[in-house]
């Protein structure tokens, strides 16, 4: 009977390992461009310095582990809050970064509540479609 057993843990071991890395890998990546971003945007184009970069890397530290966080809880609640989560974490984000700019806060404001809304739309098309 040893010879009919499944040989299938080995390859979803696998499969889960891979998905573990690149779970981390996609909320780093756009973590570490996010970063870089605000802290070019924070400089306004006057010389690099230390605080410059410190904010760059906070700046890319919260948004990656936000973004990591919100990938963590994505089968446990339902496909609409998580939809609109993913909605309102990148008109947040968004609309922080435009407000770095120096435009006023309404600009800003309806700049994030426009990405949140598209974002947000984007996501429950994918949940609704791809999950049962």
């Amino acid at each position: 009977m040893a010879q009919a057993a499944p040989t299938a843990p080995r390859r979803h071991a696998a499969e889960r390992q891979h998905l573990r890395t690149s779970a981390y890998a996609g909320p780093l990546l756009l973590g570490l461009v996010y970063g870089v971003y605000a802290a070019f945007m924070k400089r306004q184009m006057g010389p690099v310095d230390a605080a410059n970069v410190f904010y760059g890397i906070l700046c890319g530290v919260i948004f990656a582990g936000a973004l990591f966080a919100l990938d963590r809880m994505d089968r446990r609640v339902p496909q609409e809050l998580r939809a609109a989560a993913y909605g309102a974490f990148a008109g947040i984000a968004m609309g922080y970064l435009y407000s770095l700019t120096g435009d006023s806060i309404l600009s800003s404001t309806v700049i994030g509540l426009l990405t949140g809304a598209f974002v947000g739309a984007v996501a429950f098309y994918r949940y609704h479609v791809r999950e049962p």
